[in-house]
């Protein structure tokens, strides 16, 4: 498994030109991975540290260009990162928004981390997934298919955060407390 660090991820999202506001939300879905990741790990679970980095850090890599192509930035995204030989993150990438499969009663894996810890950051800020999803209805929503599939997306990822916190000594509204 072929996994960028930290100088090789920035030197990507500088190819891309990312804005600096999309690059501050994701360093921030980044640092929230990472605090769930070092969380979960200490409590037995195992998870590869340097994928959820990575994968959280680049989860937005084609956004910008999304907004002009219309393009779904998740799937291009992915399909970028593992044409530059980074299948695993790509992958990940690919389900930041909406996951393959939501794994009822098994440990959390990478990419449900990277879905979740994007849910929680509204650009630069750590916010309730309440507040996370209600801007994501109103944004998104644009007719009544997106509305229910954005309804089914918020159900799948609150249950996601039942399952995440059920491993965790804290709870999901003392999350931006954490994030010191």
């Amino acid at each position: 498994m072929r996994i960028p660090e930290k100088k090789e991820c920035l030197e990507i999202l500088a190819v891309m030109q990312m804005p600096g506001h999309i690059q501050a939300h994701s360093e921030l879905v980044c640092r929230v991975a990472l605090l769930l990741t070092d969380q979960l790990m200490a409590a037995g679970v195992s998870l590869n540290r340097p994928l959820v980095f990575a994968s959280a850090l680049l989860h937005d890599i084609t956004k910008p260009r999304s907004f002009n192509t219309g393009e779904n930035h998740s799937k291009t995204g992915g399909e970028y990162l593992t044409s530059l030989g980074f299948p695993e993150v790509g992958h990940i990438v690919r389900q930041h928004v909406i996951l393959d499969r939501y794994a009822e009663g098994e440990p959390p894996a990478e990419a449900e981390i990277v879905n979740y810890a994007d849910k929680r950051v509204l650009h630069d800020k750590v916010v309730s997934l309440d507040d996370r999803m209600e801007y994501i209805m109103h944004r998104y929503a644009k007719n009544e298919v997106h509305r229910q599939w954005l309804m089914a997306v918020w159900e799948h990822t609150t249950n996601l955060e039942t399952r995440l916190f059920s491993y965790l000594s804290f709870a999901p509204d003392e999350l931006e407390g954490r994030m010191g």
